[in-house]
Parts: C-alpha cells; sequence; structure tokens
C-alpha cells in the first residue's frame, strides 16, 4: 500500500495564484501575490492530477492553467534527473505541488516582498515557505543518493548544490537564478505563530510500495551489504604489541641464543679452570724420573692434520707426536702415508686443471697469434652494432610484452580509443622559505594572481605551434562536438574566462560561491567543475568547513584527446611542443612578475624526460674508469718480489750516499766492487719497482678489455635484436668494470706467486713457505738458483718434479737436487697460473652468468634486456681474461724480466751487476697477506671467535628478516627521470594538491547485451536487473572505499540510455510522425515529432518488460549515441557515453562497454599498487557473479602491473638462482657438504642486501629484484675463491674423523692465507671504488638503486664471504682434495727421503720466513 497524505484538503488561503509576466523579456513567469481563497476557475484539471496526483482531481486549488504549464516544464526539467528513484520524483512533485497549488497555501507561506514585472504587474519578488523539519529530512534523504552517471557524481550536486543536509537542499532550490527559481524562497526553521509548517509525509527510497521503491543504484539502505574483506595488501593482523608475531618470535629466539651462549662459554671456563688446577695438583705429585722424552725422528709421516690425531695414539708414539708437534709447530706431526689411505682426488677439478693449463700453454706460448684470433671474433660481434636501436616508449620499456595489463590497455586504446593527454599546471605562491613543504605555502588565490593567470590561460588559446599554426581550438576534446568549446578544468572557468565584470571586492564571493555550489558557475563547455578539480590543498577551519579563498594551489587542465592514427597524434604532439616551450619560459619569468610558480606536464614531457641523454653522468663514468685503472696499475705490481732497495725512496738515498764517494779519494774496496748498486753517480739511478715493476700498461689492457667486452655485448645482443636501453648504458659498464676486474688481480697475484717460487729470483729465504700460498709446486723452503743452470722447461705442470723437503730437528739447512728450486719458463708460469685458478674463475663466472641470466626472466623490456647485456658483458669479459689477458701477462712479464720500462717497453734499464743476489727483502707478502696470515686467520678461528661471529650474523638475519617485512612495493616515477628535470615538481604536486584520484573503466565484453539477460547482467536502475549486476555491485564497492579505493559513483550507460527512452522525458527521444524510423533533432518544431515511446507496446516500465531489444535495441542505441547532451535532455549519450561503447563494424552489436568510476585520491606508490589489485579484484568478482568478461582499466595501471606478481616473481627466481649455485658449486667443488654451505652463504648475503632495503628507502620492484639476482651471483665471487682453496687444500681426512676440526681449521688457515689478500684487494676493493663513484651520481635512480644496493651487496659480501663463510667451512666443510699433480711426488718423496712433511699451519716461530 502506499501511504495516504493525511492533508485535508479544505477551502483555505492562498498566498499567491496566477502568473503576472516575466521579471525581464523571455524570463519565467512570475506568480502573482493572491490573499484570498483557492478557486476552481481557469484550472486544467487533467493536467493538475498528471502533475499533482489524484488527491487534485477535484476541488479548489491556488494555482492557475499558466501555472501548471511553466510547473510542468520545471518538473520535467528535474525528473529527466531524478525520475530512476519513485520515492525522490513523487516527494519533488509534492514539495512543488504544495508549493503551487495546495488549497492551504497561505498556512505555510508568506510573502515578503513583491516587484513590478515587465507586464507592469505586480509580482511576487520573495516569499518564506515554511517546511517541518520532518518532510524536509525524508524529501532530501530519498534523494540524496541518486547517482548521475554522466558527471560520475550525484544529482544532489546539481539539484541542491551539493547540500550535504534538507535546508541547504531547500535553500539552493529556492535561490533566485537563471536556472532555478525566478524569485527568491527562503526557508525559515521555525514559522511565525500565525503560520504552520508544510508537514506531509515522505516517501522513503526503501519503502517497497511500487511508487516509492527504489534501486540500490540511488537508495544505499536497498543495496545489499557486501562481506568484510581485509584491505588489499593488509599488513598481517597476528601482533603482539608493536610488532608482528613473526618479529616477536624472531628476537626471542635469538635472545635465548644469546643467553645459552653466554651460558654456555661460561660454563665452559669455569669447567676449564677446574680442570687446570686438578692437573697442576696432579702434575705436582708425579715422579720427574717417569716422563719419556720423544724421539725427533719418530717416523709418524702422513696427513696434514696428524697433531689432532695425538691423543688417540698410545704409548711413545703419542708422547713423541706431542713433542714434536710442539717443536716444529701446529700440524706437524703426521699419519704414516703407507699406514693410511692415499689423498682423494677430484677427477672434474683434474680435468679443468689440465684444460685450463693447456690454455695458458698457447696463449702463453703463441701470444700474438691469440690476440689475432680473439681479436677477430670480437671483432665479428661489434658488427652486430650495424643493428643498434634505443628503445624510448615507455610502456615498451617498463612493461612485459605479455602483461595482462598491457594487453587490456591495447584493447581498450584499439575499442574505446587512447587515454586523454592531459596537460596539467599546478599554480602555486612563491613561499619565503624555499625550504618549505606544500601545508607551509601562502594562498595562491589574490586578485593579482588571478589577472595574471587569466592573461596566461588567454595566451595559451591563442598559442600557436610551429610550422602549422596549430592553435588549443584545434586539439582540444569538445564534448558538444566540433563546433563546441574545449574542456579547459580551471578556476578562470567559474568567471567565464573574463575578469570583466569582477574587481578586487567581488572575486573572491563568486570564488566561495562556485566552490560550494559549482552547477551555478557551468563552464563554457557546460560540466559542473567541483572544486577538488580546480584547487588544490584547501585547508578546513575549526567546523571542518573548507575555506576555497585560501587554497594552496590552482590545478589547471587541458584535455586533448589521443588517437591511434599518428597523423592525428602528431598534430596534438605538435601543439604539445609549442605548449612546453611556452610553459618553460613561462616557468623563468612567473616568480619575478607575479610571485607564482608553476609545475606542470605536457602529454609529450613523459616520454621525453625519462628519455633525455644523461650526459651528466658520463663524467661518472669516466671517473670511475679512471678510478679504477689507477688502482689497478699502482696495485697489482705491490705483489710482485722486489728487493728493498729497488724503490724510489731506497735509490735516492744510495744515490746520496754514493755521490759523496764520486768527491772522496777512491779506495780500494770501492773500485773492485762488482755491484752496480754502489758505484758513485751524477745523476740517481731509475727506481726499477717503479719503472720496470709497474703494471700500468697491463692494468689500461685489463680495463680495455672489460668495455670490449661491454662493446661486444651490444654488439652481440643488437645484432640478435635485443634493443638498448638507458639503463644499459648507465649502468652495465660500472657493472662489469667492479665483476670484471677482480679476474685480473687474481690472475696477476697468482703469477706473483710462481714468480716467487719458480721465477729468476725464486730463493731460500726470500720466497717464503709455500704454505703462505697454497701452492702445489713447491711444498718447502727453496734456495737460490739461477735461470742459466736450468734449461729444463717442463712443458706439463702435471710432471713428476723433484720437490724435496729440508728439515731437521736442529733447524740445519741440507741441500740436495731435490731442495733446489726449479726455474720455470715464464711461459710455464703464466700456465700454471691459470691452471690453478681458472677453475675459480669458472665457478664465479658461471654463477655470476647464471645469475644475470635469470634476471632475463623479469618480464619487463628494460629489466630484461639489461640482464642480457650483462650476462653476456660478464661471460666475454672472462673469456677475454682467460685467453688474451694471459697473453698479455706472459708478455708483460717477459717485459720485467728483460727490464724493460712499463709503458715504454724500448726503453731498457741496465742490469745490475752483483757477485750474489741478495735475498729480495721481506717475505714476498704484502701487508694484507701478513695481516692474514699473522692476525686476522689465527683470531678467527679460534673457538669463542667463531661462537662470536656466528652469533653476530645471526642477528644480522634476524634483523634482515625483520625489515624484509617493512619493504614497500613500487616504484616512484620520478626516479626515472633526470634530477633537473621539470616533471619531478609536478609529481610532488600532484602527491601535495590533488584531491581527486584517476578515472577507472571496468570494461565489460562477451555479453550480449542486446538481450534482456545480457541487460539485466549490467543495469541498476531497473526491478528486474540482477541484485548483482555490473551497476549494483560497482555501487555496493564504492560504500567501502577503503577496500575498493573507489570513490565515486560509476557512470552506467545502459541505465541512462533505457531512462532517455522514457517517455515522460518529452524532449529526449523523439521520431518523426510520418517516419518513425526517422529520428528528429534537437530543436525540430514538436508538431513533426513524436516521443519515441509514445504509445509503445508494451510500454516502458521499470520492470524491462517493454524495453527494446534485438534490432530495436540497436537502433535506439546508435541514435542515443549521437545525441547530444542539452539541458532538456542531459540524458543523452553524445557527450558523456560517445566513446563507453564499442560497436561492431556494421554496427549491429555492442562488442564491448565499460562503466566509468573513480579512485580515491592516491598519494603514494602504495595507494597506486592497492588501488590496482582493488581493482583486479572487484573485476574478478563483477566476472564471476555476471559471467561476462571483465577487467579494469586506468592510465597508470599498465606500470603497476608487475606488483602484483613482484613477490612471487621474487621468490622464484631467488629459489632457481640458489639452486643454480648449489649445482655449480658443488660440482666445480666436489662436495654438495661445501656448495651447500656456500650456497647458504650467499642466500643470507641477499638476505642481508634485502634487509637494507627495507632500512634505506629502496623499494622492491623489478629493477631492485634484477640488483637481487646480480647480489646473488656477485656474493658467489666472494665465497667461491675461499671455499676452493679450502676444497684444495684438504688431506682427505673423513669429515666425521675425530681430528677432523683441527684439520678444518688447518685448511682454513691455508685458503684465508691463500686467497684471502686477493679477495680483499681484488674483489673486495675494486668493487667499491667501482661503486663509490656512483656516489657522485646526480641521478636518484642510479644512487638508490645501483649505489645503495650495490654498496649493501659489497660489504655484505664481503663479510660473509671473509667472515662468516671460514667459520661455518672450518666447523661444517666438506673434506678436501690436494693438489693432484703433486701427490704421487709428495708420498715417493716422502717414502724415499724419510723426511717429514712440512706443516700446512706453522708458528710464527717456526717459519724461517717472514
Amino acid at each position: 500500500m502506499e501511504p495516504q497524505d493525511t492533508a485535508v484538503l479544505s477551502e483555505g488561503r492562498c498566498a499567491m495564484r496566477g502568473s503576472c509576466g516575466p521579471k525581464v523579456i523571455f524570463g519565467k513567469p512570475l506568480p502573482c501575490p493572491y490573499d484570498g481563497p483557492p478557486s476552481e476557475d481557469d484550472v486544467d484539471r487533467d493536467l493538475l492530477t498528471t502533475l499533482c496526483g489524484a488527491e487534485y482531481a477535484q476541488g479548489p486549488t491556488c494555482c492557475t492553467t499558466n501555472q501548471l504549464e511553466t510547473l510542468r516544464d520545471n518538473l520535467g526539467l528535474a525528473e529527466n534527473l531524478i525520475s530512476s528513484c519513485p520515492a525522490c520524483r513523487n516527494n519533488f512533485r509534492k514539495f512543488w505541488c504544495s508549493f503551487t497549488c495546495s488549497p492551504d497555501q497561505g498556512s505555510y507561506l508568506n510573502i515578503t516582498d513583491t516587484q513590478t514585472s515587465s507586464t507592469g504587474e505586480t509580482a511576487v519578488k520573495s516569499v518564506d515557505f515554511f517546511v517541518s523539519e520532518q518532510f524536509g529530512t525524508g524529501f532530501y534523504d530519498s534523494c540524496k543518493d541518486i547517482k548521475m552517471g554522466a558527471t560520475n557524481g550525484y544529482v544532489m550536486d546539481l539539484l541542491g548544490g551539493g547540500a550535504k543536509e534538507y535546508h541547504g537542499f531547500l535553500k539552493f532550490m529556492g535561490e533566485e537564478k537563471d536556472m532555478g527559481s525566478p524569485f527568491q524562497i527562503n526557508f525559515p526553521y521555525t514559522p511565525p505563530p500565525e503560520y504552520t509548517s508544510l508537514n506531509v509525509s515522505a516517501r522513503n527510497c526503501y519503502d517497497n510500495a511500487l511508487g516509492s521503491r527504489c534501486t540500490c543504484i540511488d537508495c544505499l539502505d536497498v543495496c545489499e551489504t557486501l562481506p568484510e574483506i581485509p584491505p588489499p595488501n593488509a599488513e598481517p593482523t597476528c601482533q603482539v604489541g608493536l610488532v608482528s608475531c613473526l618479529t616477536f618470535a624472531l628476537l626471542l629466539a635469538y635472545g635465548l641464543a644469546v643467553l645459552s651462549f653466554a651460558l654456555g662459554y661460561g660454563l665452559q671456563v669455569t669447567l676449564r679452570r677446574r680442570r687446570e688446577k686438578s692437573y697442576e695438583r696432579v702434575a705436582l705429585a708425579t715422579d720427574s724420573a717417569s716422563e719419556r722424552i720423544a724421539s725427533p725422528r719418530t717416523h709418524n709421516r702422513g696427513l696434514v692434520g696428524a697433531s689432532s690425531l695425538a691423543q688417540y695414539l698410545d704409548g711413545e708414539d703419542s708422547t713423541a707426536t706431542q713433542s714434536e708437534s710442539r717443536r716444529l709447530g701446529r700440524g706437524a706431526s703426521l699419519l704414516d702415508p703407507i699406514e693410511t689411505v692415499q689423498p682423494r682426488h677430484y677427477r672434474l677439478n683434474s680435468i679443468l686443471r689440465r684444460a685450463f693449463y693447456k690454455l695458458g700453454i698457447f696463449a702463453a706460448t703463441y701470444p700474438w697469434l691469440n690476440f689475432a684470433f680473439v681479436f677477430a671474433l670480437f671483432g665479428l660481434l661489434n658488427l652486430g652494432w650495424k643493428r643498434f636501436e634505443i628503445e624510448t616508449d615507455p610502456v615498451r620499456l617498463w612493461v612485459a610484452p605479455d602483461s595482462q595489463s598491457k594487453i587490456q590497455k591495447e584493447f581498450f586504446d584499439e575499442h574505446f580509443g587512447p587515454f586523454y593527454r592531459v596537460e596539467q599546471v599546478f599554480v602555486t605562491a612563491v613561499s619565503s622559505d624555499d625550504n618549505s613543504s606544500s601545508a607551509d605555502k601562502p594562498s595562491v588565490l589574490s586578485w593579482d594572481h588571478l589577472k595574471f593567470w587569466a592573461d596566461v590561460e588567454e595566451d595559451i588559446r591563442n598559442l600557436e605551434s610551429t610550422p602549422n599554426g596549430y592553435t588549443l581550438s584545434d586539439v582540444c576534446l569538445k564534448l558538444a562536438g566540433p563546433d563546441g568549446f574545449c574542456v579547459v578544468q580551471s578556476v578562470m572557468a567559474w568567471f567565464g574566462n573574463d575578469l570583466s565584470d569582477y574587481d578586487e571586492d567581488t572575486w573572491e564571493d563568486r570564488l566561495e560561491n562556485c566552490a560550494e555550489t559549482p552547477v551555478n558557475c557551468l563552464p563554457d563547455f557546460q560540466q559542473p567543475l567541483a572544486p577538488q578539480m580546480v584547487l588544490g590543498s584547501v585547508p578546513e577551519d575549526e567546523d571542518g568547513v573548507k575555506q576555497y579563498s585560501d587554497a594552496k594551489a590552482l590545478v589547471i587542465t587541458y584535455v586533448v584527446p589521443d588517437s591511434l592514427d599518428k597523423a592525428v597524434q602528431g598534430i596534438a604532439m605538435e601543439w604539445e611542443y609549442a605548449l612546453r616551450d611556452y610553459l618553460q619560459k613561462l616557468d623563468e619569468r612567473a616568480p619575478a612578475e607575479a610571485g607564482l610558480q608553476i609545475a606542470w606536464s605536457t602529454g609529450i614531457s613523459l616520454e621525453e624526460e625519462i628519455n633525455k641523454s644523461t650526459n651528466t653522468d658520463i663524467k661518472i663514468v669516466v671517473l670511475s674508469y679512471v678510478a679504477m685503472f689507477f688502482y689497478v696499475a699502482f696495485t697489482l705490481g705491490n705483489g710482485a718480489a722486489t728487493r728493498d732497495d729497488e724503490g724510489l725512496w731506497s735509490n735516492l738515498v744510495q744515490w746520496a750516499t754514493n755521490l759523496l764517494k764520486l768527491f772522496g779519494q777512491p779506495s780500494a774496496s770501492s773500485t773492485l766492487s762488482l755491484d752496480s748498486r754502489l758505484a758513485p753517480s751524477l745523476l740517481p739511478r731509475l727506481p726499477r719497482a717503479l719503472f720496470v715493476g709497474s703494471k700500468f700498461t697491463l692494468g689500461l689492457f685489463g680495463i680495455a678489455l672489460v668495455i670490449l667486452s661491454v662493446s661486444s655485448s651490444v654488439g652481440l645482443f643488437s645484432g640478435l635484436g635485443v634493443k638498448v636501453t638507458l639503463i644499459i648504458a648507465e649502468v652495465i659498464p660500472f657493472l662489469v668494470l667492479a665483476v670484471g676486474v677482480d679476474n685480473v688481480f687474481i690472475l696477476v697475484h697468482e703469477l706473483d706467486r710462481q714468480n716467487l717460487l719458480h721465477g729468476p729470483n725464486a730463493g731460500g729465504g726470500s720466497a717464503g713457505p709455500a704454505w703462505a700460498y697454497g701452492d702445489a709446486y713447491s711444498y718447502g723452503h727453496t734456495t737460490p738458483m739461477s735461470p742459466t743452470t736450468q734449461q729444463s722447461r717442463a712443458r706439463s705442470g702435471f710432471g713428476s718434479q723433484e720437490r724435496d723437503i729440508e728439515h731437521d730437528h736442529e733447524q740445519e739447512i741440507s741441500v740436495d737436487a731435490g731442495s733446489t728450486p726449479q726455474y720455470l719458463s715464464a711461459e710455464e708460469r703464466v700456465a700454471r697460473t691459470l691452471a690453478k685458478m681458472g677453475p675459480s674463475i669458472l665457478l664465479s663466472t658461471v654463477t655470476e652468468t647464471t645469475a644475470f641470466a635469470l634476471g632475463a626472466l623479469v618480464p619487463m623490456p628494460a629489466v630484461r634486456n639489461f640482464a642480457l647485456y650483462a650476462a653476456g658483458s660478464v661471460f666475454l669479459n672472462a673469456v677475454l681474461q682467460v685467453t688474451v689477458f694471459v697473453s698479455a701477462l706472459v708478455v708483460d712479464l717477459r717485459r720485467v724480466e728483460a727490464s724493460r720500462v712499463d709503458c715504454f717497453p724500448c726503453v731498457r734499464l741496465p742490469p745490475r751487476i752483483a757477485l750474489l743476489e741478495a735475498p729480495t727483502g721481506g717475505s714476498g707478502l704484502g701487508f694484507l697477506a701478513r695481516f692474514i696470515r699473522k692476525r686476522y686467520a689465527p683470531f678467527l678461528l679460534k673457538p669463542v671467535v667463531k661462537g662470536v661471529v656466528l652469533l653476530g650474523f645471526s642477528g644480522i638475519l634476524v634483523a634482515s628478516i625483520i625489515s624484509i617485512q617493512h619493504i614497500r612495493l613500487g616504484f616512484d616515477q620520478r626516479l626515472a627521470f633526470p634530477s633537473e628535470s621539470y616533471l619531478i615538481p609536478y609529481f610532488d604536486s600532484i602527491d601535495a594538491y590533488l584531491d581527486i584520484g584517476p578515472p577507472v573503466y571496468f570494461v565489460v565484453h562477451d555479453v550480449d547485451v542486446a538481450h534482456r539477460p545480457g541487460q539485466q547482467e549490467l543495469c541498476g536502475r531497473f526491478t528486474t536487473c540482477e541484485a548483482r549486476s555490473i551497476a549494483n555491485l560497482l555501487e555496493a564497492e564504492r560504500k567501502r572505499p577503503d577496500v575498493s579505493y573507489i570513490s565515486q559513483p560509476a557512470a552506467s550507460w545502459i541505465d541512462d540510455f533505457f531512462n532517455w527512452l522514457d517517455p515522460i522525458k518529452d524532449k529526449c527521444c523523439r521520431v518523426r510522425k510520418a517516419d518513425h524510423d526517422v529520428f528528429c533533432d534537437p530543436g525540430e518544431s514538436p508538431r513533426r515529432c513524436q516521443i519515441c515511446y509514445e504509445n509503445h507496446e508494451p510500454p516502458w516500465n521499470i520492470t524491462m518488460d517493454g524495453l527494446p531489444e534485438g534490432d530495436e535495441f540497436m537502433l535506439y542505441l546508435r541514435q542515443w549515441l549521437i545525441s547530444p547532451t542539452t539541458d532538456d535532455c542531459p540524458l543523452s549519450g553524445k557527450a558523456s557515453f560517445g566513446n563507453a561503447l564499442a560497436l561492431s563494424a556494421d554496427g549491429t552489436d555492442v562488442v564491448a562497454s565499460h562503466f566509468r568510476t573513480f579512485h580515491r585520491p592516491l598519494k603514494s606508490q602504495a595507494d597506486l599498487i592497492n588501488a590496482f589489485a582493488a581493482a583486479q579484484r572487484v573485476a574478478d568478482d563483477l566476472a564471476r557473479e555476471t559471467g561476462a568478461s571483465v577487467f579494469p582499466y586506468s592510465l597508470h595501471y599498465v606500470f603497476f602491473d608487475q606488483f602484483a606478481h613482484i613477490v612471487a616473481i621474487t621468490q622464484q627466481i631467488l629459489g632457481l638462482g640458489l639452486a643454480a649455485v648449489l649445482l655449480v658449486t658443488a660440482l666445480l667443488l666436489g662436495s654438495w657438504r661445501t656448495g651447500t654451505i656456500v650456497t647458504g652463504v650467499v642466500a643470507l648475503t641477499v638476505i642481508t642486501v634485502m634487509g637494507v632495503m627495507g632500512v634505506w628507502g629502496i623499494d622492491l620492484n623489478a629493477i631492485s629484484l634484477v640488483n637481487l639476482v646480480i647480489s646473488l651471483g656477485i656474493a658467489v665471487e666472494f665465497c667461491a675463491h675461499v671455499a676452493r682453496a679450502f676444497m684444495s687444500a684438504g688431506s682427505g681426512l673423513p669429515v666425521d674423523h675425530p681430528a677432523g676440526q683441527k684439520e678444518r681449521d688447518e685448511r682454513m688457515w691455508i685458503a684465508l692465507v691463500d686467497v684471502g689478500p686477493s679477495v680483499l684487494s681484488g674483489i673486495t676493493f675494486t668493487k667499491l671504488i667501482g661503486m663509490c663513484v656512483l656516489a657522485l651520481t646526480r641521478s636518484k635512480f642510479l644512487e638508490i638503486f645501483y649505489f645503495r644496493m650495490w654498496l649493501s651487496l659489497i660489504i655484505s659480501g664481503a663479510l660473509h664471504g671473509l667472515v662468516l663463510l671460514p667459520v661455518v667451512l672450518s666447523l661444517a666443510g666438506g673434506s678436501g682434495f690436494p693438489q693432484q699433480e703433486a701427490d704421487e711426488e709428495w708420498m715417493s718423496h716422502a717414502i724415499r727421503n724419510d723426511y717429514e712433511y712440512t706443516p700446512f699451519l706453522a708458528d710464527d716461530d717456526s717459519a724461517i720466513s717472514d
């Protein structure tokens, strides 16, 4: 039952009746004051009952036919907007019928003023209308949620000026204005005593009565409430206080671990002290005669680590072993080789060493042939430069070709046209403080500022492009068609783009009025401009009322259509270039001329700025290479054995000493001296270390190989069609330089060791003990030997060569054929160098190349191409280093041994004359090597230190995992621009001032909208629409913006289309009376036309029974899409929905359509990512509920698609990378145990880098993901050499042997001394130099994603590789493999000569060297 009106219609009194002419000619008629009884005269009763209902079917009224006609026209305009909600429509009619015709009108209307109309009659000027709060509130509530799809807003914005309560709604309707009431209607809250308030029952939109019930779209109380779901990417709900449950558990576990360690260590110390006291008491009671003295010549020959077995031997042998161990040093007592198994061998290791040895022999023997062959091959690779191309399109750079969002964007562009090209300007006032935030900015609005900006906008409207002279009118969006006005969203539109009608005293009132009721200030393109579209950062007072005149920014937007047609797009771009040039000049002059700052962007700006040449970073690249060159040049030669007197300072001292002799009396001793250094001379001798021993040329050659590898990689992949990006040009030179120089150091350092052992100056005390280097070819101390006395040039590094060991308990040196060092040729030494270090280089190169190549799994082209180019560069650089650089090594070695000057090999220094060469100073060890051997390695391998290290790195792991939880997803596009780009302040202004979110379109296809089931899946304003239709679900999602990120009502084209057909809207759909297949134009005479659905069977109704289907549907739809939107018919589709539907080529089918809405303001990367995720979830829900295919589209989605999968991709790629590292390391090291440890340490390194990301503001995106993969590869390099040295120093002792721990400590000590200096100077320091130069870059992109991440990686890699890895390997490393080529020789010599095998881990005081 419909609610019955209880008002009694009886003889009463009128306040006004009849029409007394308009205020001005062609204006709306004004009512006449009338203080008398109602009348039945001059009343069109049919029209009255049609408009006001059956209650007016009889009885006197206070209105006439003229008034009814005016009422009909006014109601018709309103009902174009509100007819979809019966409750609002009926309340609206009741309200105005009571105001105009009610016989009791005089009881609640009071004429307060009159005026003379244009016809000379007295007419109403103002009236008080007393309305009860009950009816006013019900009236407002029934209308407040009615949507206006064309504007993604509410009808209340037009009918009520955006009112938030009933009195504001009534006040707006009563205001005298051209598009509203022709006279002023006031609505006092309380009536005078002689009046009463209109207090009739208002219909509710949720009532079940047919005349009241509204649909979900227009009445939220009817809508289904969707179940609560968490926002996208919500934080974990499990919390313990302020931290997550995971963080709490980690902290608790770590705290318990620290406590356990402290208690365990304290208990161990206490027990050891008690045992020591007990031992002292027992020792005092022991008879000294029972002590047995061990024989110094006990034959306990065997494997390294036998000293650790002493406690397991019985009787005299045990005591003798302990005594001899104390005398000779740790590890000196050995197992009998006859009684133990021979050391294990690893066949792959032997194969690799033999292969690298052969490669080294070839490269060293035929260097120039090698140069020619390799450089010719690389020259062919560089031919690919002919196909060199640079990718500049941002979408093709940063979006995967098979990205779902990219495919959807292409679908959208093809069917609906590309998104608009936005030309946008933010205008703010200049602040006195340059560092002030946006919140501290002064208000931008003032009369002077408005006048200045009015002139600017006029300039832009008249701006002509070059060379074709296009203007804004030629390129802008015109909603009304080619003859319409440009859509320019600016505060000046509120002033009609002309300030001549305003002055310094009136502009502010106009602005406040327009901001509060935009419908009163329609721009020339006739779409209301909400204040959030043109004003930025509007403050509020204490009551929450916005102070529009104090806005911090003006927002000006020129909307330009885009096109897939390159010619049409070219026209827009040509004008945009002119606009860009104008704004650049304006940016320079505005602060001085008007005290204004602008931040701006044009349609061409994004691509142009992303691809702007970053020439400022060329200097950084050059500086990096120069710094690396000097470091390499000055460092490479430091490892070579030189005499103390070959340096610059020693030469000057010797020269000064000899100079005195030149002027003194010659002595016999001086004249007979054969030492050329003692001969006096007028000029000092050239220091050999500086001029001969330097490696400037070799270092320059190594860096040239890095450049060649990058060039060849570019040529290779360019030839394969892989385009270059600016990231490749900016980053790969740094990456390959930092990675590629490492092997140069490793090879040169190893060659220096070979020279010490087998070079011309190899000597007894000079060469240093072999255990300091882990060398395979000399296991004892050597004595000098002239190269002229040994002409044997063994071509095999794996043949039998005599290496006897000198040693006895009295430290006497016995020299025999076996103890004399064998001189090897330069070629042999270089070949042995590559044979030893080649497998390590192979290990690091394979893992690095594999890791980099895994980066190609990231689908973004810019990142994928970078990974491919980087992998190619690293691999090619390694190839060059094991081929041509080896040849360069032998050429340089020949130069040094021929005393030729570096850089000037034609200059040769004269050889020294000496009867006997004194031993070269020192041990041949540099500072780092001495520090590691004497200080670092012994300290690190102490049990307590191991525990502290494990505990410390466990803490780092815990901290990293906690930090990883705070890594943010995103890629701030400001980082992709040069630091001086004008787009950076533009995007800053968007975050600070723009208070409206981007539009989002829900595209629907694969649904038959021409027939009822498909229509019901889409619509929302008819009673038979599906409860979970597209329109209804979008409205339900709008009610929870925190989850859906949707803030505005959706524009439902199908609802507006069907309402356009409503015969009540007699100015909308009309056809010719003579031919119903011909539609009438909007201005065509009513006599020739009739309403489309007039007399239609079945008639139009809200149950959809009479609505068109099939061909009739498409006929009306095609007309609706081309019908212009007017005041008489705002539901026409041309302006609002002209691009919302894609019809088939023949126009007989709807291929796709979209429902437009808006996101809430998105201020951060997290907001953008979450909005994308929310839209995807909403689209999936729509598709599941309706069966249609639905996807969301917004301009930024294509760039944020990666973040929907970035976490899973990260896990997948890092997992694959670690699996590859495990496979490669286990295979090449010959131990799954050691390979697992190395892989674990690499994983911890990457986790630490990720932990740094969380605290150093590095977001997770495709770029940082590739850097993590690169981190995985480079981390292996820090570990590979140490791990391989550890495995190569093995004795073959089983892991679970009682002496296994001692043996592993000894092997790790050897490994650290062997490769530790190379890892530090050749890997860590080179990378630090290459990366630290990046700190000077002005590109935030390079600083954040490369300098910060790689610096973290280098420090983390060095710490894990040189601190944690040695500790873990010493505790749990796999059984090692001795250098195979020495095994048979060692065994035979040890048995034949009855010598003890020299300890691997000797005490400092037992070593002859150092």
